[in-house]
């Protein structure tokens, strides 16, 4: 039985000094950060782009983008060592944001936020400014799915988290992702969420971060940050 519990967010060094924020889940589902409030001082500040992606112009644009960034190889470095992915060309919305987002340096600016052993690490979210301007200026736009009957969220599949609530369509936020740690899979979120992607090294990497030490919200106690980078 799915289990609700609530969770808080804790200030580490990953974060900033903000007012916490409480948020819902349950334990056997990725779930959203709620998107954190930027200062009216911070919005003023964010530059958007016009001929850049944003919640109306999704799809197109990022339809464009993988024509342009046929990329499908990407390289997670963390102070624990790499992880590699491969991300599926027949998920084309969800590979052209990621590698959107790597190339803009949005995951740069972001860390492994939550660990549940025998299910999921989940990335791409702080509470520094820097990562929540880069949400803003791209108007934390969301994808469709994109759902698979061969993408089962096998051991090592790269996911997308999604609001469950609110959200009959099941969009994905490109800014959040998971990783299947449990070996034996997590089939539960079949047709839930848009599985993109697969781990083809680093498997090791992904056990060594499930296991750190966490707060109650399952937030590592010892930050993870990464650095994404191109690899092919």
């Amino acid at each position: 039985m799915i289990i609700f519990a609530l969770l808080i967010i804790f200030s580490f060094s990953c974060k900033n000094e903000s007012k916490k924020e409480n948020i819902n889940t349950q334990e056997n589902r990725p779930f959203k950060v709620k998107d954190q409030k930027i200062n009216s001082e911070a919005s003023t500040n964010v530059k958007r782009e016009a001929d850049s992606i944003n919640n109306k112009n999704t799809v197109a644009f990022l339809t464009k983008y993988g024509e342009l960034n046929k990329e499908t190889r990407v390289r997670i470095k963390t102070r624990l060592g790499n992880i590699t992915l491969k991300l599926y060309e027949d998920t084309p919305l969800h590979r052209a944001s990621f590698i959107f987002l790597t190339k803009v340096g949005y995951f740069d600016t972001t860390c492994f936020y939550r660990v549940v052993p025998n299910f999921i690490i989940q990335g791409g979210e702080s509470e520094r400014l820097d990562t929540q301007n880069f949400k803003a200026k791209y108007f934390r736009y969301k994808l469709p799915p994109e759902f698979k009957k061969n993408r089962k969220h096998k051991y090592g599949a790269l996911a997308s988290a999604r609001d469950w609530v609110n959200n009959p369509q099941k969009k994905s936020t490109p800014f959040e992702f998971y990783i299947i740690q449990n070996r034996k899979g997590a089939f539960h979120l079949d047709g839930e969420h848009t599985v993109f992607g697969e781990v083809t090294s680093g498997f090791d990497v992904i056990d060594k971060i499930v296991n750190l030490k966490t707060g109650s919200d399952e937030w590592p106690l010892d930050d993870v940050f990464m650095k994404v980078e191109i690899i092919n």
